[in-house]
């Protein structure tokens, strides 16, 4: 029988708690490969730490990204009724479409580093409701577009990142941090999609109306993502939840999908540790954001177009990190002599 009392939420919470860690064999394992490839030890920094996360996180000694995928996910905001965009609404279905007809930079750049890629239609025609007025989504609507997003990476991927698009969603992304973290508005809200001076008031403006009608609800991060998000973000949440117990690793892209991210790092810090910052992006707030969910980016290109393209560049670094790891040779393997004692 149904506890009356409970709600569609605990069973995200539940879900939580059922988690892998990472595999601490796994990781040492690749440390000792380490130690004998020809090169000093260290010397290849933050492309040897990947190698290890991706093997922590993937459960294996031997890393791979030999099936890496980019999900991008489109949503639509009530909020662009408050002039929070430089763009019209209509412009979400015009680049699904060319998406699809793999006319975006994102399309580029995962055939430029041979990535997969898969593009979710999130009720593009039905807009969340306009957080400075109302809730984006109810708890059940919520909880259904997360469940949507784990399925989304049904398949199977060994690499995982994800992005969005969606006309206003750096407006609902600077609610959500500004709900989480505090802080005046303009601390948080940017440029988006190119606003001038006065468009960027009124994004102010809408955050800070959104945050002050919802005050009341916040403490949870659930009802932040809930009530000040959208589908997109409630989506990349799931798929990154599901990725987590499909022991796949996770590649951030910018200022909208890290929102998802810092939604789940406010339930628990630990539900993001097989995620990875792909880039700093140029938009809002988010250097301040990567460094309260303890993410150094591995890329600053000063990008902010979204749709995965800063994750999806940053899976170039990843796949060099683990084809180093698999082939380069040993001391032993080319005669090379090792280091003195």
């Amino acid at each position: 029988m149904t506890d009356p009392a409970s709600s569609p939420f605990d069973d995200i919470r539940r879900l939580i708690t059922t988690m892998p860690g990472p595999d601490e064999a796994a990781i040492e394992a690749v440390r000792l490969r380490d130690r004998q490839l020809t090169k000093p030890a260290g010397s290849l920094g933050r492309l040897e730490w990947l190698a290890e996360w991706l093997a922590a996180w993937q459960g294996k000694p031997n890393p791979t990204v030999d099936r890496p995928l980019v999900c991008v996910f489109a949503g639509s905001h009530g909020v662009t009724a408050k002039g929070v965009s430089a763009f019209p609404p209509e412009v979400n279905r015009q680049m699904l479409e060319n998406f699809a007809a793999g006319g975006a930079a994102i399309n580029q750049i995962c055939a430029a580093y041979g990535l997969g890629f898969k593009v979710f239609d999130l009720a593009l025609d039905m807009p969340t409701g306009d957080i400075t007025e109302t809730d984006a989504m109810d708890e059940k609507a919520c909880v259904a577009t997360m469940a949507f997003g784990m399925e989304a990476i049904a398949g199977g991927t060994d690499l995982l990142a994800v992005g969005e698009m969606g006309i206003g969603n750096t407006t609902v992304a600077a609610a959500i941090y500004a709900a989480l973290y505090g802080g005046p508005a303009e601390h948080w809200v940017g440029r988006g999609t190119g606003l001038d001076d006065e468009g960027l008031a009124r994004k102010a403006a809408a955050v800070e109306a959104a945050v002050a009608r919802h005050r009341d609800h916040l403490k949870d991060p659930l009802e932040v993502l809930r009530r000040l998000g959208g589908r997109e973000v409630a989506a990349i949440a799931g798929a990154i939840l599901a990725a987590r117990l499909q022991r796949i690793p996770v590649v951030l892209d910018g200022y909208v999908a890290t929102a998802a991210a810092a939604i789940l790092h406010a339930i628990h810090p630990s539900t993001i540790d097989h995620c990875v910052a792909g880039h700093l992006s140029a938009e809002g707030a988010h250097q301040d954001v990567l460094a309260r969910l303890g993410k150094i980016p591995l890329l600053a290109l000063g990008m902010r177009l979204g749709e995965g393209s800063g994750a999806a560049l940053a899976m170039g670094l990843v796949k060099a990190a683990a084809a180093v790891h698999r082939d380069m040779a040993t001391f032993g393997q080319a005669g090379v002599s090792e280091r003195l004692s």
